[in-house]
């Protein structure tokens, strides 16, 4: 069978072989020049540019191909996450993007995982991480407000309109209660993961800038939610990584 020449670059292909087991894409054959390509930038170039660490890099990558819906890469990428995450990472990954993109856009890549880590002998269900009752749910998801984005949050769960406070009840609860409040992931992985579901998710400004403060009152400072961008750029392309680079330095101004 022909196989053409797709150039990619000595570390691209040590890559490729170390996240795929392959030394050349599944496109090598159909796409060769757009294979070769994609390859060197997503495997060679953007990597290089990365000083995070393997297991924040790649939490950020799957929080994108979530945020962007891409289904398809993120079970292929799967594998290569599964090197610096454990499956419980990754399962938390997925569940807190309920919040953030909804149960309708979840539920496909909770079946993508579930599929994955049973074809290699893990396990289900994953041993529990919920650390809040539905009694206490909203108070200690308020105090994760708190703890992320300052004194100002004390009170957030009872305020607003009385039409809609219950949305703000709800976010305490549900969002950060339910969620943020788990196992597996601390306040910095998982600020982390929203930084980049609201960017890839498109739409989202307002909240991305504040959650590109949140992240660096706790930790994740600007030049690391750059990085987090850069490593995330060809998953969800120019726009929205400009986008999510315009919040950062919107936030930095903010506060400042």
């Amino acid at each position: 069978m022909y196989m053409p020449d797709i150039h990619m670059t000595e570390k691209a292909k040590e890559n490729h072989r170390r996240y795929f087991g392959t030394e050349l894409p599944p496109l090598a054959q159909t796409d060769p020049e757009f294979a070769g390509r994609l390859s060197n930038f997503l495997l060679d170039e953007v990597p290089a540019e990365s000083k995070l660490p393997e297991r924040s890099r790649m939490l950020a990558i799957l929080a994108a191909l979530l945020g962007c819906q891409g289904l398809e890469e993120f079970k292929r990428m799967l594998p290569a996450a599964l090197t610096a995450l454990t499956p419980t990472e990754v399962k938390e990954t997925v569940y807190q993007s309920a919040a953030y993109l909804g149960i309708g856009r979840t539920y496909p890549f909770l079946g993508a995982v579930n599929e994955a880590l049973l074809s290699r002998g893990v396990p289900l269900p994953l041993p529990p991480q919920a650390a809040t009752t539905l009694e206490d749910r909203v108070e200690k998801g308020e105090a994760a407000q708190v703890a992320i984005f300052g004194e100002q949050m004390k009170g957030f769960a009872d305020s607003g309109p009385e039409e809609s406070k219950h949305i703000n009840r709800w976010l305490s609860g549900n969002c950060f209660g339910d969620y943020y409040t788990r196992g597996g992931l601390d306040l910095r992985d998982r600020e982390l993961i929203t930084f980049c579901f609201l960017a890839s998710l498109g739409g989202c400004e307002p909240q991305l800038t504040s959650h590109a403060a949140g992240n660096m009152r706790i930790g994740n400072g600007k030049a690391f939610l750059i990085d987090a961008i850069s490593q995330c750029l060809p998953y969800i392309g120019y726009p929205r990584s400009l986008n999510a680079l315009r919040c950062v330095n919107a936030s930095v101004t903010n506060n400042e």
